[in-house]
């Protein structure tokens, strides 16, 4: 069973519809850092991320991993070595702060789009998010957090994303 992102707006999964947002500047087969494009492809999915200060630890067959007040995502194109990867804010390299002010990533799974040795200006920190207004995203895939919670809890460890 595979989560497909049909359009700007909508991703499936089994019989569920849930409405969604993408990047800003739709979805390319050529993704860019910094684009605002969400990349095409069919993708494994990483683990889910939760804030434990705030939220519960999800229902999930998906390993889960806490946020921690250091942790980033390396998005740096001038990093070789971090480029794409979960570091901590001990670093110098530009990055996605994931223990952040507002609720965007209270939850989110990375997407494993240029995951195993990443190529720098590929694109990174490709995740499914939360959203309260389906604005369009940097591109990342959003969901509202009810929606989130329910995809979690259907998927399984092998389980594909497919963005057409």
């Amino acid at each position: 069973m595979k989560i497909i992102i049909k359009n700007k707006d909508t991703l499936v999964y089994d019989e569920f519809i849930f409405k969604c947002s993408i990047g800003k500047n739709g979805s390319s087969n050529k993704k860019i850092e910094g684009d605002k494009k969400t990349p095409k492809g069919i993708f494994s999915l990483d683990r889910v991320y939760y804030r434990k200060d705030r939220k519960k630890k999800p229902q999930t067959k998906l390993n889960t991993k806490e946020i921690k007040k250091n942790m980033t995502w390396c998005d740096d194109v001038r990093s070789k070595k971090y480029y794409n990867k979960l570091t901590n804010i001990e670093h110098s390299y530009k990055h996605e702060k994931l223990f952040r002010h507002d609720y965007k990533y209270d939850y989110f799974i990375p997407i494993k789009y240029n995951w195993k040795n990443p190529k720098i200006g590929k694109g990174s920190a490709i995740f499914i998010h939360l959203t309260k207004n389906y604005n369009p995203t940097a591109g990342c895939i959003a969901l509202k957090e009810k929606d989130f919670l329910i995809l979690v809890s259907l998927v399984k460890k092998n389980t594909k994303i497919e963005i057409l």
